[in-house]
């Protein structure tokens, strides 16, 4: 929301004065102060008068603002510009909680002087040139020191505190609300806090239905405010002034329709606010992710890179855009972006987040160790949650869950290594433990969250401006517990989702759910129905098709159909060859070796647990040619289809132990990175 402040602030400062010297005197209204009031005494008159000269062209929030706050304190300490200056810097300086906590007492201090020394001019109300004038320099200060403490508040998680400075801004009624928009705000923070109830916060109510009525009645009494203020405003500011003001509400209202899942009523507001510097091109990527369309989310996020540019906080962009790449199958492009973020920004506000995005993208690349070190890393890093609703909640959720895929992968990871895993008791004690260590990891969230009233409208229902995992990770959560729920559940979303292109995910949960039951046979013809509709976006949803293709190898290789089975582990071989070694299958490769004799190496792959077939039509080929540079031994890897296409173009790597290379070159023909597993140390 900063941009939009910006926008606003600097509109309205650079040119107010000059726009009120242009304008005619407007009539006496009968609630103005007269143009000259009586001359009072002000303290230290002169020292202030010294102090507001030299604070022209020195902005609050440039890198000279602290000098000048100490100047201006020694000058005259009772007045409230010094102490702005200092808190204005602090403030623009904080990048974690104590940064901001050091902002709050000068910045306190600034608002109670200024409240002691010009409750006068604070609390005028006027269509009077002059005197608005007058007024002016103290009522905007007022609010931008109000607009640094409240964000100073909500970075140091205290909403009452955030809550409480808003009532205290509404009291003085200002006939512009300049930085802080004080009911909008009140909204904003009713929403980000709507799952907590009134015995944890006093402003909620007692739901999140409640909550989110309140928010919007905020939004209401914004629109009055707008148009009451309008009949002292009309005559100062130019004619349509008001319009601006009326976007912001705009702006709260999208978010919120978003979060509700009506979408005619989003659309409504975001069309509103469209081709104006007020149009929020994240919200709206997010909205347009929530529906489906994942080419138009992916160019609105591409263009909130540039409208969040210098923003100290978590840019939701970069995180819902490596999770777009996933969507299209592009993992590796996804880890590259995202250790390119954190090089460029640090341990900063984000720092956590994006390294959950990592750990994803990494399991989403077959790298579940790597994925696991990343998420280690964030669950380790204290996350400043700054100017968006994902909270600690949301973030100790992504973190535990991307935890269960990685104990997933590392069950399946062992039985892919060995095709006689199921009589090794080697293996199968480590699979053993695994497993349970899976189990308690899905105990364990499936507990925390049970508590968490907004689970149904984030977790359960795909697709949520306020989820922060892909719609494939909730299918670890759900799918070994209540499966009869879960079936009902989204077999009445097919039914009842107002968004067209979502209802297939909840198709696909539906099948997968009916395989768990052991109905192969329905499952079976409800997949190739969904493929059938041709309602699959090729580009942005190979992750699905992927899914899709899963589902009938596994049901064809249930119901005994091995030609079946063989025509879909190609097509997800094709499709996101990543998912395969960590889906329980088996797959289908044909291999022909070359070069140097490497014995060694071949033979531990072929204790894989690969179906190794001849080449045919439905059979991926893999060649691998071995060789040696002076002393370091070499290969080259490619895999093809029938007809001779690449399907993963040809690579080199050098190895030194054969056997941990053996089991490192299986994942390799899966597309999985250079990680050797664990177990092939």
């Amino acid at each position: 929301m900063n941009y939009l402040r910006k926008a606003f602030s600097q509109y309205l400062i650079k040119g107010l004065l000059t726009l009120l010297l242009c304008l005619p005197k407007p009539a006496f209204a009968q609630d103005s102060i007269p143009a000259f009031p009586q001359p009072r005494v002000v303290p230290h008159a002169a020292q202030r008068y010294e102090i507001d000269a030299k604070r022209a062209g020195v902005d609050p929030a440039s890198d000279d603002a602290l000098p000048r706050s100490r100047e201006f304190i020694r000058i005259d300490s009772t007045y409230y510009v010094g102490w702005m200056y200092e808190g204005a810097y602090k403030y623009n300086h904080a990048a974690d909680y104590l940064g901001y906590k050091n902002a709050i007492a000068p910045l306190e201090r600034a608002l109670a002087t200024l409240e002691r020394d010009y409750k006068q001019e604070l609390r005028t109300r006027t269509s009077d040139l002059l005197t608005f004038i007058n007024n002016y320099k103290y009522q905007i200060d007022y609010t931008q020191i109000a607009y640094y403490l409240m964000n100073s508040y909500a970075n140091t998680e205290d909403p009452e505190a955030v809550f409480r400075l808003l009532r205290r801004v509404q009291r003085w009624n200002f006939q512009r609300d300049y930085y802080l928009d004080f009911y909008n705000l009140m909204a904003w923070t009713v929403h980000r806090n709507r799952y907590f109830t009134k015995s944890k916060y006093s402003f909620l109510e007692n739901s999140i239905d409640q909550n989110e009525a309140l928010a919007m009645r905020y939004l209401d009494s914004a629109m009055r405010r707008i148009a009451i203020n309008k009949r002292l405003n009309s005559g100062i500011f130019q004619p349509g002034y008001e319009k601006d003001e009326y976007l912001t509400v705009y702006h709260y209202r999208s978010l919120m329709y978003s979060y509700a899942l009506k979408i005619d009523s989003a659309a409504y507001y975001y069309n509103l606010m469209r081709g104006t510097p007020y149009f929020p091109h994240n919200n709206y990527a997010s909205f347009r992710l929530i529906c489906g369309d994942f080419k138009t989310a992916e160019q609105e996020f591409e263009k909130a890179s540039t409208q969040d540019a210098g923003d100290k906080r978590l840019q939701e962009w970069v995180y819902f855009t490596s999770i777009l790449y996933l969507y299209k199958h592009q993992p590796a492009r996804a880890v590259t972006f995202l250790k390119d973020v954190i090089k460029a920004n640090g341990s900063t506000p984000g720092f956590g987040w994006y390294n959950i995005a990592l750990a994803r993208a990494l399991y989403y690349d077959g790298q579940y160790q790597e994925s696991q070190r990343f998420n280690n890393k964030a669950a380790e890093f204290k996350e400043l949650h700054i100017g968006t609703t994902l909270t600690q909640s949301h973030y100790d959720f992504a973190i535990q869950l991307i935890g269960l895929l990685n104990k997933e992968a590392g069950y399946e990871a062992a039985r892919f290594e060995n095709a006689n895993w199921w009589y090794n008791p080697t293996v199968l004690t480590r699979m053993a433990g695994r497993l349970g260590e899976r189990w308690m990891q899905q105990f364990l969230i499936i507990n925390q969250f049970a508590q968490n009233p907004e689970r149904d409208r984030v977790i359960y229902k795909l697709f949520s401006t306020e989820s922060i995992t892909t719609w494939d990770e909730i299918w670890y959560l759900i799918r070994d517990f209540s499966t009869n729920y879960f079936l009902q559940r989204f077999e009445k979303e097919i039914k009842q989702d107002k968004r067209p292109a979502i209802r297939k995910y909840f198709q696909l949960f539906v099948a997968r759910l009916h395989m768990k039951q052991g109905h192969y046979r329905q499952a079976y013809t409800e997949l190739k129905t969904i493929l059938q509709k041709n309602q699959v976006d090729e580009t942005y949803e190979k992750l699905f098709l992927a899914r899709v293709y899963e589902g009938l190898a596994g049901c064809a290789d249930a119901l005994k159909m091995p030609a079946e089975r063989d025509r879909w582990l190609f097509d997800l071989y094709r499709t996101y060859p990543q998912l395969i070694p960590y889906s329980g299958l088996q797959p289908g490769l044909a291999l022909t070796t070359s070069g140097d004799a490497a014995t060694e190496v071949v033979t531990r792959l072929r204790e894989c647990n690969i179906r190794w077939q001849p080449a045919g039509p439905q059979v991926p080929h893999a060649f691998v040619y071995f060789y040696s540079k002076g002393p370091t031994k070499m290969a080259d890897y490619w895999v093809t289809d029938a007809q001779g296409n690449y399907l993963i173009p040809r690579q080199t790597v050098s190895y030194q132990r054969p056997a941990a290379f053996g089991v490192g070159l299986a994942y390799r023909l899966f597309d999985i990175g250079s990680k050797v597993p664990e177990t092939a140390d």
